[in-house]
């Protein structure tokens, strides 16, 4: 199969440079432009970017076959080297053959493959931390607020025990109590509830042993029933008018005796 083609000017056995190699090498004109067509073909070979990565002027000069050649091209500008030793062809992109080309495709769609890659990865990474993040958020103000309802909680029921007047039974109420999820409306209804049935003549009359249970007490919602007249309360007895008649008064049927 035929090699790939490299860029030679048409002009190049009569440009200047070839002269000024010619003086420093004391060498045939078209030997200086043999010289030329190996080193740039291993341009073009080896080199995806310009840059000969570990060839030095004597290794050049050594593939060339001609000591002090690659050194003329240095002092023409047709070659350079960099901070490593490695020789550089300049303007490398404007003269680089089809396969320098496809390499330096191939290596620009290789970085940008990485880089992409590296994209994604980081952006993966960022997701899984990110989600790391906000699920840590999220568990700690679930906790906070579980810590909160549950301090709330046994708030509440202290409050309760306190105001239940018959104190039995207090582990059993704290298992009733904890079914309730009871939060601060509930609790001004029981506290209400409580109040009426402590002054009502059910939980009073004989030292309050008609009391219910705590526990009994939640689990049947009683505070819910509907509340009892207070025990101080009594009805008045009817009263007559004191303008009005008498109904109960007899003293008229006095004096059918008499008949």
């Amino acid at each position: 199969m035929a090699g790939d083609w490299i860029k030679m000017r048409v002009d190049l056995q009569t440009h200047p440079k070839v002269f000024r190699m010619v003086s420093a090498l004391r060498a045939d004109r078209l030997r200086v432009i043999g010289g030329l067509h190996v080193a740039w073909s291993i341009f073009d070979t080896h080199s995806a970017d310009g840059v000969l990565h570990g060839y030095t002027t004597e290794a050049m000069d050594a593939v060339i076959g001609w000591p002090g050649f690659t050194q003329a091209m240095v002092d023409v500008e047709w070659a350079d080297i960099d901070e490593e030793g490695s020789l550089v062809m300049p303007r490398f992109d404007e003269h680089n053959g089809a396969s320098a080309k496809r390499r330096a495709n191939d290596s620009e769609r290789k970085r940008v493959s990485r880089k992409a890659g590296s994209v994604r990865n980081l952006s993966a990474d960022d997701a899984d931390r990110t989600r790391t993040r906000e699920e840590k958020r999220r568990e700690d103000k679930e906790q906070d607020q579980n810590t909160s309802s549950s301090s709330d909680d046994g708030d509440l029921f202290a409050r309760f025990w306190k105001l239940y007047p018959r104190k039995v039974g207090k582990a059993n109420a704290e298992k009733a109590w904890s079914k309730l999820k009871v939060d601060a409306d509930l609790f001004e209804r029981m506290a209400s509830a409580l109040a009426a049935w402590a002054a009502s003549p059910d939980w009073t009359k004989d030292g309050g042993q008609f009391i219910p249970h705590p526990a009994t007490w939640l689990n049947g919602k009683r505070w819910d029933d509907e509340l009892p007249a207070p025990g101080n309360v009594h009805p008045f007895p009817p009263r007559r008018q004191a303008n009005g008649p008498d109904f109960n008064d007899t003293t008229w049927a006095d004096d059918l005796g008499a008949l």
